[in-house]
């Protein structure tokens, strides 16, 4: 019986060992584990998908320093805030490892601009380099020194898309390229300017995009999560009319538009 029972346990051993490796190997080797296709995506020389933005709008200010500061002290600032965007996508496929892409989209964009210039600019009720002579406003209310600037962009970037390797069913990857940008509530042609509490900006804008990230395959699309950064190249201010007085737009030089976005990519 003893003996029977040992011939039993090499025999187990024997057979299980293969069966452990085996599922040793299932586990843990990934030599050939499946590779997704993402419906051959990658393998058309042309493509579409669409894609969903958080963004982070906000203004980069460079100020007059007479009108826009006081000694070291900003007079206007610039708060961000959280918008939304949506747009479609458009591939050429280059080379193995580079891609042209076309991805137009809409944002949704609402900033807050403070002016803090009333005392500093009543200096100056004779005129100076920057303004000619003026009227004080009698008082500087909320509306005067807070204004609210709501942008609807239609954005049109052209990328050149650079990917890495595919490791199983993930890809590295890095874009850049420039962009046309279309600002639906600019109120570029209002005769109104901010003594009528009517903030202006320039209809047609310039920029530059890059962005970042990891394209995640499965059997019927490819899923891609990016952060992408754009920032315009132009001024975006148009300036109140001479008469006005230089409680706002004169108390800046230039403002850009910069935004930071996470964008989520379907194709």
């Amino acid at each position: 019986m003893k003996n029977h029972l040992i011939q039993f346990l090499l025999l187990a051993v024997f057979l299980g060992s293969p069966l452990q490796a085996q599922t040793f190997n299932n586990l843990f080797r990934t030599k050939d584990r499946p590779d997704n296709d993402a419906g051959g995506t990658d393998l058309q020389k042309f493509s579409w998908g669409f894609y969903l933005a958080a963004n982070n709008f906000d203004y980069k200010l460079v100020l007059n320093p007479v009108l826009g500061m006081d000694g070291n002290k900003n007079l206007v600032n610039s708060k961000s805030s959280y918008s939304f965007g949506a747009g479609l996508i458009g591939k050429m496929k280059l080379t193995e490892y580079l891609d042209l892409r076309v991805e137009p989209g809409l944002h949704f964009v609402q900033r807050e601009l403070t002016f803090d210039t009333y005392d500093n600019a009543n200096q100056y009720v004779a005129g100076s380099n920057y303004n000619l002579p003026f009227t004080p406003l009698p008082e500087f209310t909320e509306t005067d020194s807070k204004k609210i600037v709501k942008s609807t962009y239609i954005d049109i970037p052209v990328l050149l898309e650079v990917h890495g390797d595919r490791w199983y069913n993930s890809r590295p990857y890095a874009a850049a390229g420039v962009n046309y940008l279309v600002n639906l509530q600019s109120n570029e042609a209002s005769t109104d300017d901010n003594l009528q509490n009517v903030f202006r900006t320039t209809s047609t804008n310039f920029g530059w995009t890059a962005e970042l990230g990891i394209q995640f395959y499965f059997s019927k699309f490819k899923f891609t999560p990016a952060i992408r950064g754009t920032f315009f190249t132009n001024n975006e201010l148009v300036s109140d009319k001479a008469e006005t007085p230089p409680y706002w737009t004169p108390a800046i030089s230039t403002m850009q538009s910069r935004a930071f976005m996470l964008v989520l990519k379907f194709e």
